[in-house]
């Protein structure tokens, strides 16, 4: 199997990726559905704990085809597709993000520079490739920005928790979210046409890495190193977590430009950045007083929970990014 893969062309191996990847997101679909039509007699805690996590696996799943969905037609479609399909995730994402967070009439002209020139903008930086342009762009540039338009309105009414909030809200979904398409366009050498094996390595570890966190949680018990913030982390299932993500990284250095050594680490940082970024994610929750985005049960956002899919993603692709690029010198 390995030697045939091997020896198919670039497209056809990217190709034969998609295939398998939606082979597993189609048998998960049907399990998740079997699941669903068991009757279940139980009406205790035990039946309540079963459909939360189902909840949460469909919940998973949804996002998985969704991420999938846009890699496939981007891929198909070229780069500026791609481009195009993972801005409309960062302005859903933005959208649901400042949804929760209560906004005054003065904040107006910060939204629209932030959906509608700052989103395309940064989007379009990374198609033409100005790399060290779009690096700084929204961390200075747009930082300055946004309390310049939000003085101009003249309401000074808690200005900095405003602007802080937005700008925190831009440096995540738009910004974080904007290196996963940028690994498309990194010219690795004796690497043509295989970027997409490169997201594909990416968005695996950290979701491993999550997934293995929340069983390992569930299994070991042990107290949260934050209770105040979450009760699912703890130190002892963050590392394992880390861990399987990095092996798992290391396994599958045969469809990266890198060496299993250089795979390993590149997962572990990845994987480090993304789990430290799902807590963050979890301490603005319980700032806002919500335990997920969509809220309960009924999605209020649009968006139906995307940033409790994504956050840990959005935290580890700019870190992911800047050491590949750094370390290869591209």
């Amino acid at each position: 199997m390995y030697q045939f893969l091997k020896n198919l062309t670039a497209t056809q191996q990217v190709g034969a990726l998609f295939v398998i990847v939606f082979g597993i997101l189609l048998l998960a679909s049907i399990a998740a559905v079997l699941m669903s039509l068991r009757e279940d007699d139980d009406e205790g805690e035990a039946a309540e704990r079963r459909r939360i996590d189902l909840d949460d696996f469909e919940g998973i799943l949804r996002t998985s085809w969704l991420m999938g969905l846009v890699f496939w037609i981007g891929w198909m479609s070229g780069d500026w597709v791609a481009l195009l399909l993972f801005g409309m995730v960062s302005f859903f994402a933005l959208r649901e993000f400042m949804t929760l967070s209560p906004t005054r009439r003065g904040d107006h002209r910060s939204l629209v520079l932030a959906f509608f020139v700052v989103l395309p903008g940064q989007y379009w930086l990374v198609g033409a490739e100005f790399f060290d342009l779009f690096t700084v762009f929204i961390p200075v540039y747009v930082f300055l920005a946004i309390p310049v338009a939000s003085a101009l309105a003249d309401d000074p009414q808690r200005f900095l928790e405003r602007n802080a909030k937005l700008q925190w809200g831009i440096m995540v979904c738009i910004y974080g979210m904007s290196h996963v398409p940028a690994l498309l366009l990194l010219d690795f050498p004796n690497y043509n046409n295989k970027s997409a094996f490169l997201v594909f390595f990416l968005v695996l570890v950290v979701q491993t890495c999550m997934i293995s966190q929340h069983l390992a949680t569930r299994k070991l018990r042990k107290p949260p190193a934050a209770p105040n913030i979450s009760d699912s982390f703890n130190w002892p299932s963050c590392w394992i977590g880390i861990a399987v993500g990095s092996l798992l990284g290391a396994l599958l250095a045969g469809i990266t430009p890198f060496v299993p050594g250089q795979a390993f680490a590149m997962a572990f940082i990845a994987c480090v950045a993304g789990s430290m970024g799902h807590l963050v994610m979890k301490a603005l929750k319980r700032d806002r007083g919500i335990p997920i985005w969509r809220g309960h049960g009924k999605g209020v956002t649009g968006a139906g929970g995307l940033l409790d899919r994504v956050d840990a993603l959005c935290f580890a692709a700019p870190v992911f990014f800047h050491s590949a690029r750094w370390y290869f010198g591209l």
